[in-house]
């Protein structure tokens, strides 16, 4: 043969040598990670969809980057977790056994939560996102959401002082978190020495809230604890101005987002105050990457940022987290490793104890469809509940 042949032969098969290695490595390589994202994609939490969808793929992306949890690339599934309970629990049990999603996040109300608990049994890790009524430590759940000893007790205690405030009105949907959550604001306006001049419940399809709004005005209440959900609560606001209680009467929400303050208007937003874990223009190092990292990959016009879109990132960056320590997605192991787990947040150095986390919690105030945070309160503790 000659040296020519000899040299170009000798190339052909080093390739072929190449390519056949490069298939077997291929062919090894780990499976993808399907993780299902429960958010509501209808009803009337659906406002706050497009930015969770956004800032979850934030996470994913980021967390591939790494190389994925436990050496495997995350592959999102969405799921609609707006749909009512039995329908969204039918929906993750079609992503579970039927597509393959090993793990869940979930950004969505307290009932979905609980179907979904009924659902998967501890059997696959689920991160509960959102703020949430607290108390609750499920086997396999984690929970980076802010809990009414974190939001409420402290903020309503400090508006109380600051405006002189005696005379308190509760309304929400009529469901387990705003119900739990008005058990612990009625317990902190006890101790303050004032009092609960009325408690409503709504279904979610409420259109109209003129009868509550005149019994607001008649009690003459000082401050209305808000619980209403979405687009439930930016037609109650928008009413409330109407009825000519926005000028003397503080509203305080802990699900008055950036999203619900733009649907209920500049000209509606007087006196409301909003507690959470997350502005989008809190103003620390890591909330301003995160902001600015959002704004450079989904442009100007992106769905606003707020607390609960940036809770369904720290809920995939949690999973992470917790399954590497566990080097499994058992949730036996990873239940075992994750008190003491750490991440880095848009809201600061996460650490979880009890399966919650201890959180800043800002108050801030409308000003006319922005928020100004007029309050900060440091790491608030999330209050009793089970040992896990």
């Amino acid at each position: 043969m000659k040296r020519r042949d000899f040299i170009k032969t000798s190339m052909a098969a080093a390739a072929f040598t190449a390519a056949s290695q490069g298939n077997i490595f291929s062919a090894m390589a780990a499976p993808k990670l399907k993780v299902g994202v429960m958010i509501p994609l209808s009803g009337p939490a659906a406002l706050f969809g497009p930015s969770t969808k956004n800032v979850a793929q934030m996470a994913a992306e980021k967390i591939n980057s790494g190389g994925g949890i436990l050496g495997r690339k995350i592959e999102i599934l969405f799921g609609d977790a707006g749909l009512p309970p039995a329908e969204a629990a039918q929906t993750a049990l079609r992503m579970w056994r039927g597509q393959g999603c090993e793990a869940f996040v979930g950004m969505h109300n307290s009932a979905v939560r609980g179907a979904y608990n009924n659902v998967f049994k501890g059997q696959v890790p689920y991160v509960y996102t959102p703020n949430y009524e607290g108390g609750e430590c499920a086997n396999g759940v984690y929970y980076v959401g802010e809990t009414p000893a974190q939001s409420v007790v402290p903020t309503m205690k400090w508006l109380a002082g600051e405006k002189k405030l005696k005379k308190f009105y509760l309304i929400g949907n009529d469901y387990n978190w705003p119900r739990d959550t008005n058990v612990i604001a009625k317990k902190t306006i006890s101790e303050l020495g004032g009092k609960v001049v009325g408690e409503e419940y709504m279904p979610f399809t409420v259109d109209n809230f003129d009868s509550s709004l005149a019994k607001i005005k008649e009690t003459g209440a000082d401050m209305v604890l808000i619980t209403l959900v979405g687009g439930a609560s930016v037609t109650f606001n928008r009413a409330f101005a109407s009825f000519g209680l926005s000028d003397k009467v503080i509203r305080l929400g802990t699900l008055i987002d950036e999203n619900t303050l733009l649907g209920i208007g500049a000209e509606n937003s007087k006196n409301i105050y909003s507690a959470a874990s997350y502005f989008a223009n809190v103003q620390t190092n890591e909330a301003k990457a995160f902001a600015k990292e959002y704004a450079k990959k989904f442009g100007s016009k992106a769905p606003v940022l707020n607390a609960l879109s940036g809770s369904a990132y720290d809920g995939l960056i949690a999973l992470d987290t917790i399954a590497e320590r566990a080097g499994s997605l058992s949730t036996k192991k990873m239940d075992s490793v994750a008190e003491g787990s750490e991440w880095d947040s848009p809201r600061g150095r996460a650490k979880m104890s009890n399966r919650h986390l201890t959180l800043d919690i800002y108050l801030a105030t409308a000003i006319g469809t922005n928020f100004k945070i007029v309050k900060t309160f440091s790491r608030q503790d999330p209050g009793n509940f089970c040992k896990a």
